[in-house]
């Protein structure tokens, strides 16, 4: 009894020093991620996550190319 308590100690102290380091690097990967998705001009809506949608891509703010502009169609 007293060496699986002596084991149970030992389980106790190492997840409570790996905890924090774990914890951060998931919170790092996931800062990572959005990171990407910003430079990769996609954003995912609440739905599309779930719903499994592709992301939709972001509209440019600021000027925009005279192709790009709605407007009448020339025939």
């Amino acid at each position: 009894m007293n060496t699986f308590l002596s084991y149970l100690a030992v389980l106790a102290v190492a997840a409570l020093l790996l905890a924090p380091s774990l914890y951060g690097a998931l919170r790092e990967r996931r800062i990572d991620r959005q990171i990407r998705a910003v430079e990769t001009r996609l954003v995912w809506l609440p739905r599309q996550k779930a719903g499994g949608m592709p992301p939709t891509p972001r509209r440019r703010h600021g000027p925009q190319p005279a192709g790009a502009r709605p407007g009448r169609l020339a025939h």
